[in-house]
């Protein structure tokens, strides 16, 4: 996998546990707990030879690497963020890839007037599976497996995550815990939790070769040609 020996040749972003804690569910273990990394985050990732295409494209490739753990009760997991707005009232979308490992993305959609959830879907992808988080969309991603979780996305580069509306509210609106999911209680009215289907691929970093079919990324008004 040339993504994994071109990681280990940078300084990724590494997120800790408290960069993360006003999100875990399990507080009484947090409150014993020594800060630890996390996750390690790998930006603007590319082969030489699409350097300058993938420059010209106004888009970035990402690699994310989560180990395996707990979080108490919890299964690891990021701390989730929003997309800023790219087009009148969408969000910029982004799209990802499991390279190694099991991921669960659980995504949830907002009502920017009303900041109310109208939308929650969870899908369980392993690797080569490809999963879109639309327009509007909040989103994080959960290690629920006992292996080494390696996800890369796709994602417009002036694009920038907006964190603080998901660690204001405790995390997202559902928690993953080794019973199952929990409701994230300090959203009043969610509406149920419905599972989505990721879609089977080659490496998706290819599609940089079709570069016509990720511009959805920077226009969310652009149908996804994933």
């Amino acid at each position: 996998m040339w993504q994994l020996e071109k990681i280990n040749k940078l300084e990724p972003d590494i997120r800790t546990l408290f960069d993360i804690k006003e999100v875990v569910y399990d507080k009484p273990w947090l409150k014993n707990q020594k800060d630890k990394n996390l996750y390690f985050m790998y930006r603007n990732i590319f082969k030489e030879e699409d350097k300058n295409k993938i420059e010209k494209s106004g888009l970035r490739y990402d690699v994310t690497v989560i180990p395996p753990g707990m979080l108490g009760c919890e299964f690891t997991k990021t701390v989730g963020h929003y997309h800023e707005i790219a087009v009148e009232d969408l969000s910029y979308p982004e799209v990802y890839q499991v390279l190694k490992g099991e991921a669960i993305f659980l995504i949830q959609k907002i009502d920017f007037d009303t900041n109310k959830i109208i939308d929650v879907c969870f899908s369980r992808c392993s690797v080569g599976d490809v999963f879109v988080i639309p327009p509007n969309y909040g989103h994080i991603t959960i290690n629920h497996s006992n292996q080494e979780l390696v996800m890369s996305n796709w994602v417009a580069s002036n694009f920038k995550s907006v964190y603080h509306s998901i660690k204001y509210m405790g995390g997202a609106c559902h928690f993953f815990l080794n019973e199952g999911w929990v409701k994230n209680n300090r959203y009043p009215l969610v509406p149920d939790l419905r599972e989505l289907q990721g879609k089977n691929m080659e490496d998706m970093y290819s599609l940089i070769k079709t570069p016509e079919k990720l511009e959805f990324l920077k226009n969310p008004k652009i149908e996804s040609g994933i």
